[in-house]
């Protein structure tokens, strides 16, 4: 039986990655061609600086060598540009003149270094910083050369710098924000940084916007728009990337920043996907290796036919080394409404922590020095946690060795060497492994980067204390992936805990004997949980077992008195006013955004909104799920109603069956995706259904 051919335009990391999860799934499925335009194999691009900075040698950072890709059959095409793709002839063909049919194709063009458009960068001595033959010319200009400077303060020209100092050159940081990182730290732990980085020798011009590159032919230094200079006679470009879209561009494939992409890295063509830092997915391209190795193993999984979860965009975080200080931030670290949960700085040990909150969600996270609440902060901005959950509990572990249990076991711990959690678990356990050091060593994961090295060390303490409490410190994959418990006072997931609770109507109304045979692990419960049990128990039965507030606030509706020019003349505001009374005291499994618009080019968005309802010449569209916060997410249209009171009834039974159906604090968009918007719409466009769910809701007000 012949194999399908699979083309692989680059031979970058997000690319490879894809490759890899390919073979481990389907070995003998596609036969594999990959483009690369360097001269060698598969290397991590992450770990260039630490070349520059004589830590690692090229072999060191090489990630599949030569003997990979022959083990696995794979054809590696190096030196090779791909300048055309025949979507129609389904054949690509490089500058050389090389030509290559394809069944299916994945770009993975990755990106390039962005050149502002600043005089005289194209003077020599002038250069960015992105391959390892940029290390090769950085090495080459120190040995005849001392004053650099590099434009650009965040983590490349930062590392840049650092391995300017190690080649003996004085370094100058440029930037033109007031402190530097400033994209992934606040100011205070960018001045905590600054501080370490000038004690190693680096220096910094802050605000500093460059005017040219002076010299004829050659760099001789900067002038800056406020008239002053810095003589530099190397001068490294380091602002930021570009994604590599004119091939995509020139076959006619869709592109915006990026190559556009669906939830399982589709193009608009068929048979060509997208993936990495060349890829654009709602609205949004990624530079970070974490968001490309999860993008890489959706698309392995569709490609090989198997069932996988769509790509649903990624919390972007960084857990770095920058110069051997430990850095950690993740979400968003600023904004409108952003607001500060937790901080505390220990000027002694040289340590910094602050959370963020947004209308009571843990939203962003940085960590200066100490990294090791890295994880656990990272799976609470992912999941939009409750400010509660920030508070410590009495006896509860360590919050590293929480997170390193509650990691999934073939998680990618180290992404440099793509290390999982299994296999250092069973490192430590069949080996004795002591120290971290060890497991780097055995494993390598945490030697490359080292940002993973927090996590290594909180798995050897979580597989220690597995082995002490009788455990193997071996764990088998299950099979299902583990629900995320309501809190710490508990192993129960919402739907466990639902079903537990849907046995006790009618037999048990005093909470502390609730807690008691749902085994909780504290007699009263805690901020987190309390809630969600008081919420739970309204929905089945209307009961309130005490008074703490059993749920969120009513919804919010609006619309606008504005008429736009393509109206209907529908009554919006007899409609709002309808669906206002109706449910304003009606507890909510999280706040819910209604919107009502007379017509297109309404001031309220119907599109954009929790529940939307957008006057048509048919009657009245009903939309659910849509997100008007960043990334902007469309609705789903539920049905079309002729008349209001039909609106009403089909917006109403979204509602309720949103309330009966929800997890605690599970907003409306992710209560859509995970039941799925299709089975959502059959269910309410059953008119028996409807009937049954305004009963309900009849009853519970």
């Amino acid at each position: 039986m012949s194999r399908s051919k699979l083309v692989i335009i680059g031979n970058g990391m997000a690319g490879v990655k894809c490759v890899e999860e390919i073979i481990a799934l389907e070995p003998d499925t596609y036969e594999i061609v990959i483009y690369g335009n360097e001269p060698r194999p598969n290397y991590n691009r992450i770990m260039l600086s630490k070349v520059l900075q004589g830590e690692h040698s090229l072999q060191d950072i090489i990630i599949n060598d030569w003997t990979w890709y022959a083990e696995h059959h794979i054809r590696l095409c190096t030196g090779e540009t791909v300048h055309r793709i025949d979507t129609r002839g389904k054949y690509i063909e490089t500058e050389s003149g090389l030509k290559e049919t394809y069944d299916v194709l994945i770009l993975a063009t990755g990106s390039s270094p962005f050149i502002p458009p600043i005089p005289g960068m194209d003077k020599e001595r002038v250069m960015s910083f992105r391959t390892i033959d940029d290390c090769t010319r950085m090495s080459d200009y120190s040995k005849t050369y001392r004053k650099a400077a590099v434009i650009g303060g965040g983590l490349l020209g930062l590392e840049a710098a650092r391995g300017l100092l190690h080649l003996g050159m004085e370094a100058v940081v440029v930037h033109n924000a007031p402190y530097i990182m400033n994209r992934q730290l606040d100011q205070k732990a960018a001045a905590m940084l600054q501080q370490e980085l000038e004690g190693q020798g680096m220096s910094f011009l802050l605000s500093k916007n460059t005017q040219k590159i002076t010299g004829r032919s050659q760099a001789q230094g900067l002038l800056f728009t406020d008239g002053s200079k810095l003589e530099a006679q190397v001068v490294i470009v380091a602002v930021g990337i570009r994604p590599n879209v004119d091939l995509a561009r020139r076959s006619g494939i869709a592109t915006n920043r990026a190559i556009v992409v669906d939830d399982y890295m589709r193009t608009n063509v068929p048979d060509i996907y997208a993936v990495g830092e060349c890829a654009e997915h709602r609205g949004i391209s990624y530079g970070l290796v974490a968001p490309l190795y999860e993008q890489g193993k959706v698309l392995a999984r569709t490609l090989c036919g198997r069932e996988t979860h769509e790509y649903k965009g990624s919390i972007p975080y960084s857990q770095l080394k920058v110069s051997g200080v430990d850095v950690f931030s993740a979400g968003e670290i600023s904004g409108e409404g952003m607001q500060t949960a937790i901080q505390h700085l220990d000027g002694i040990q040289g340590t910094y922590k602050k959370v963020l909150m947004k209308a009571g969600k843990v939203r962003g996270a940085i960590l200066f020095g100490d990294t090791a609440e890295g994880t656990a902060l990272l799976g609470l901005v992912q999941r939009g946690a409750d400010v509660a959950e920030l508070a410590p509990h009495e006896g509860a572990p360590d919050p590293a060795e929480m997170a390193a249990a509650a990691l999934p076991t073939q998680e990618t711990v180290c992404a440099c060497n793509n290390v999982t959690k299994a296999t250092i678990v069973k490192a430590i356990q069949e080996q004795g492994l002591e120290t971290a050091d060890q497991v780097k060593e055995q494993t390598k994961a945490s030697g490359s980067c080292g940002g993973c090295r927090p996590m290594v060390a909180a798995l050897l303490k979580y597989t220690h204390n597995l082995k002490n409490n009788g455990g193997t410190g071996v764990e088998a994959v299950p099979d299902k992936p583990v629900p995320m418990p309501v809190c710490s006072c508990t192993e129960l997931g919402h739907a466990e805990l639902k079903e537990m609770l849907a046995d006790m109507v009618d037999r048990e109304t005093d909470l502390p004997l609730i807690l008691q045979q749902l085994g909780w692990g504290t007699e009263h419960g805690c901020a987190v949980c309390r809630p969600v049990i008081h919420y739970y128990l309204q929905v089945f039965d209307g009961r309130i077992v005490d008074q703490e507030i059993e749920g969120h606030s009513a919804i919010q509706v609006r619309w606008d008195d504005h008429i736009p020019q393509l109206s209907y003349a529908r009554n919006a505001g007899g409609l709002a006013a309808q669906l206002q009374a109706r449910w304003i005291d009606v507890a909510m499994p999280s706040p819910v955004n209604m919107g009502v618009a007379p017509g297109p080019g309404s001031l309220v968005s119907a599109l954009v909104q929790d529940i939307g309802l957008l006057a048509s010449p048919a009657g009245w569209e009903i939309y659910a799920g849509g997100h008007a916060e960043h990334p902007v997410k469309q609705g789903g249209l539920l049905g079309v109603a002729e008349t209001e009171m039909q609106a009403s009834a089909l917006a109403s039974a979204c509602l309720q069956w949103y309330r009966q159906t929800a997890w605690y604090d599970e907003p409306v968009w992710a209560w859509t995706e995970r039941l799925g918007f299709v089975s959502i719409r059959e269910t309410l466009l059953d008119d028996q259904l409807q009937k049954e769910l305004a009963a309900t809701l009849q009853a519970d007000i």
